[in-house]
Order: C-alpha cells, then sequence, then structure tokens
C-alpha cells in the first residue's frame, strides 16, 4: 500500500492530466491502498445495533488520507456514517478537498454512501470527486446529480433584494 507521500507524489504526477480524462485519473489512485485503509477503519467500527460496521478512505489533494467508521448509538438517529467522521477528519487536519473516496463493508467490498453522506462528501470534494463504487470509479456528480450545495446558497445570498 502506498503512504500519504507516494500519494501525493501520484497526484502531482496526475495534475498536468486533462480533468475530463477521468479514466486516465482515476488509474493513478491507489484504489487497493484506500480500499485497505477503509477495511481498516471497519474493523474499528462500533456497530453494536446494526452489526454492519463500515470503514471510509479518502486521499486529500495535498496527498493526505482521512478516515472515519461508523459509530451507532441507541438513538439511531444520532448514529453517525463513516463518512462523518472522514470529513471530521479533513476538517481537523487542516482542511482541503477530497480527490479520491472508498468506502466499505467489513468484507472490503465497495458500498455507496447514504443521500446525507453524498451531499456531505459533496460539500469537501465537489462534482469531480472520484468514488469508488460497486460497478467502477465514478464521479460524484455521477452519483449525486445535480447536487444542491454553496453555490446555491451564494445565487440566493447574492440576489437577496430580489427575494425580498
Amino acid at each position: 500500500m502506498a503512504d500519504d507521500t507516494e500519494m501525493a507524489d501520484r497526484i502531482d504526477r496526475a495534475a498536468d492530466i486533462d480533468r475530463a480524462d477521468e479514466i486516465d485519473w482515476a488509474d493513478r489512485i491507489d484504489w487497493d491502498g484506500l480500499r485497505a485503509r477503509a477495511k481498516d477503519m471497519a474493523a474499528r467500527a462500533y456497530a453494536p445495533y446494526s452489526n454492519f460496521p463500515v470503514g471510509a478512505a479518502a486521499l486529500v489533494d495535498d496527498g493526505r488520507v482521512v478516515e472515519g467508521c461508523n459509530v451507532e448509538n441507541a438513538g439511531y438517529g444520532m448514529s453517525l456514517c463513516a463518512e462523518c467522521g472522514l470529513v471530521s477528519d479533513l476538517v481537523a487536519g487542516g482542511g482541503g478537498r477530497l480527490v479520491a473516496f472508498a468506502c466499505v463493508n467489513a468484507f472490503g467490498e465497495p458500498l455507496m454512501p447514504c443521500g446525507r453522506c453524498r451531499q456531505l462528501l459533496f460539500e469537501h470534494g465537489g462534482r469531480e470527486l472520484l468514488m469508488d463504487t460497486p460497478r467502477g470509479v465514478w464521479t460524484l456528480d455521477q452519483v449525486l446529480p445535480q447536487a444542491f450545495g454553496p453555490d446555491d446558497l451564494d445565487h440566493v445570498a447574492a440576489h437577496r433584494d430580489v427575494v425580498g
């Protein structure tokens, strides 16, 4: 598995690639390494109610890898998905943009984030975030088309005089 420095080198080399060539870009991500880190996180999950541990790992634009696991609560609505922990790790570590994301079950098999988590990932990775899905690597725009985001809020804020 590649360490954070090696992953950063891969991003630097891939930065010259046309962003429209998503397949070439996706091939430069250490997906096996991200899945392995996500599986390690799933082993740390606190899932006594569902018995469904989930782990997540993502590459940040500065080369760091951030991680998270699900943390359940007896009040189910209070449970945290693995993506919540991952984004907290991102923000606590100084921020940045997510570049590539993997989420897995206890067996290391890719999982799709729930709707709430897709929205959370959109906020911190944008439309071009590469996601390891059960059907291959997709962009977040493919997974969450026409996502609501900060631009929508900015648009209304810029026209407050019209809205009232």
